[in-house]
């Protein structure tokens, strides 16, 4: 499995990312944490992977290759866990989070990648 995690900060708001992904995980409340339309991003992936099988409702199989990814969402976060899914699967779930500017933090590496997002 490998894991996926994207949240938004409050303006001025800077925490420590491994502390927000293990809070996460806990289901603990992060204050700081910017709300999220978690039900319009959940309706967008599943547009963005509507050739996909369904297997509930936040849990998506490749029909035609390897792969299959489960989302769990919070108020306030969206975390997407992929099995034996490609790389190019996983860009497609970061671009669509992008979409949202709900950046990724990578807890295998562990990384966060909003630098896009920072004001030059």
């Amino acid at each position: 499995m490998y894991e996926l995690v994207f949240w938004k900060y409050l303006d001025e708001v800077y925490l420590n990312h491994q502390e927000v992904y293990e809070a996460i995980l806990e289901d603990e409340e992060v204050q700081g944490l910017e709300e999220l339309p978690t039900q319009v991003i959940l309706n967008r992936l599943a547009s963005v992977f509507s050739k996909w099988d369904k297997v509930d409702e936040n849990s998506w199989e490749n029909p035609n290759g390897k792969g299959a990814f489960q989302v769990l969402a919070t108020p306030t976060s969206i975390k997407i866990d992929c099995y034996g899914t490609e790389g190019k699967t996983m860009d497609l779930l970061v671009d669509t989070l992008e979409e949202f500017k709900c950046p990724l933090y990578d807890p295998q590496v562990p990384q966060r990648y909003d630098e896009m997002y920072e004001v030059e």
